[in-house]
């Protein structure tokens, strides 16, 4: 059965099926600051836990961005970058099998080889170039705040993804960002007090990049939600 929706529900849908995480970005194409601007005001209209709008985010372009760009990638040819895991050692099974089934996608859409180590190793390192972007965010919140804190955080970046691709925009976010916090905050002259969440990449797509053009599967809605209640 379904529903006659409105234009603004059809837009909606637009966006949020249309949304990619995008790794190859158009290059001389920058990003206006106005339009940034825009998209950020929109972005902060997110919901947050008492209002409490938990997130800062530095914004970075040109020569900022190549900066930060050049610290990352030095501590990665250096050997310094501090280990980190954004997982557990042994995920869930189906959670596990969702992470092998991206990785498998992403190096196939980037022809690089499963055993080449090398390649693999330096589309890692890409990140930190933020993948060409013009636009380089890094996304903080205080470091007191605990993990209901860290969802208003990913609200904020959910309508900042959508906002940005309502406007042409398109984003990529970065969690490997996050082993960098010590980095990255003495970088940026960051307080103490101040943690890295994640980066993201912003700017215009790559039409030529196939990367790009990698489609990833979502859940049916029968394999994640519980009906109760309902006739």
């Amino acid at each position: 059965m379904t529903h006659d929706t409105t234009p603004a529900a059809q837009a909606f849908d637009h966006l949020m099926r249309t949304r990619r995480s995008v790794r190859g970005f158009a290059p001389g194409r920058p990003v206006p600051r106005a339009l940034l601007q825009q998209v950020l005001q929109t972005a902060a209209c997110a919901p947050s836990n008492s209002n409490t709008q938990p997130w800062q985010l530095h914004v970075l372009a040109g020569d900022a961005l190549a900066a930060l760009s050049a610290t990352l990638r030095e501590a990665c040819d250096s050997g310094a970058a501090p280990a980190f895991s954004h997982f557990p050692d042994v995920l869930p099974e189906r959670i596990a099998a969702h992470q092998a089934d991206f990785g498998a996608r992403y190096y196939a859409a980037l022809g690089i080889d499963r055993a080449d180590t090398a390649a693999r190793t330096a589309q890692t390192v890409r990140n930190y170039d933020f993948f060409g972007a013009p636009v380089g965010l890094v996304l903080t919140t205080h470091r007191s705040l605990r993990a209901h804190s860290w969802l208003d955080c990913g609200l904020f970046l959910q309508s900042l993804m959508l906002a940005a691709h309502a406007h042409g925009l398109a984003t990529c976010p970065q969690v490997s960002f996050a082993r960098f916090d010590a980095l990255i905050g003495q970088h940026l002259g960051l307080p103490a007090d101040e943690v890295v969440v994640c980066g993201m990449s912003l700017g215009y797509a790559a039409a030529d990049a196939a990367v790009n053009r990698m489609a990833m599967p979502r859940r049916a809605v029968e394999s994640f939600a519980r009906f109760r209640g309902f006739a």
